[in-house]
């Protein structure tokens, strides 16, 4: 299986992009969780490229591309925005983020938990981040 969508830098992008994860996540049987924890991940990156990375200017793109490799599932994203590299993010206080009440800032914590590596790259313009779940035969 190798799969590939580009979608432009817009929020509402998201929503093909969901559809696209089903429809690609469909064809592997995973249970239900696994493919719902996966598309929870793969979309919170992506998300966060297109807001932070790419302020939502429709006219820039990334790509998502999903390979299945023997035992792991691979979904590489790749864009051309400023790079963030999610291993160098620092996990908020929790008591805090309730205390203050805020949106956002856990769903690195959860992209994490979610999958068993993550991989950063960038080179001469382009980011490439590696989001890696391992799979039991």
């Amino acid at each position: 299986m190798n799969h590939q969508i580009r979608i432009n830098c817009q929020t509402t992008a998201l929503s093909k992009l969901r559809l696209f994860l089903q429809e690609a996540l469909d064809e592997l049987q995973l249970s239900a969780k696994d493919q719902h924890q996966l598309t929870l991940a793969v979309e919170e990156v992506c998300a966060n490229l297109i807001i932070h990375s790419h302020k939502c200017n429709g006219d820039e793109h990334i790509q998502l591309q999903i390979k299945e490799v023997p035992g792991k599932l691979v979904f590489e994203i790749t864009d051309q925005g400023k790079a963030f590299n999610m291993l160098d993010y620092e996990v908020p206080n929790l008591d805090k983020v309730k205390g203050e009440k805020r949106k956002g800032g856990l769903g690195i914590i959860l992209v994490k938990k979610i999958m068993d590596e993550i991989e950063f790259e960038s080179s001469q313009g382009t980011n490439t981040c590696r989001l890696i779940k391992w799979f039991q035969s």
